[in-house]
C-alpha cells in the first residue's frame, strides 16, 4: 500500500527559521545525538556552529516529520 504522501517528511530550509527557532532546534539536535568528537571536547556553541556550516554546505538538511510530530536534521548523501 502506498503511503500516504501527508505523512512525508517535510525538508524546513534552515533560512526560514528565525535565529531563535535555528538555535533551539540545533541544540536540541546536538544535546541528543551524543556525538562523539574524538579526544577534543567541544562546547555547545561549537557543537551548533559546527552543524550550522554543515546546513550552508548543504551537507545536512532539517527535516520535519509530520507523522511523529518532531523535527530533525540529517545528513544529505551525495547525489540525493
Amino acid at each position: 500500500m502506498p503511503e500516504d504522501p501527508s505523512t512525508e517528511p517535510v525538508v524546513v530550509p534552515y533560512t526560514e527559521l528565525s535565529e531563535e527557532a535555528l538555535r533551539g532546534v540545533l541544540e536540541s539536535f546536538v544535546l541528543r545525538e551524543g556525538t562523539d568528537y574524538g579526544e577534543r571536547e567541544f562546547s555547545l556553541d561549537q557543537k551548533v556552529e559546527h552543524v550550522i556550516r554543515q546546513l550552508r554546505r548543504g551537507e545536512a538538511k532539517i527535516v520535519f516529520d509530520a507523522a511523529t510530530e518532531t523535527i530533525d536534521v540529517v545528513v544529505v548523501r551525495p547525489g540525493s
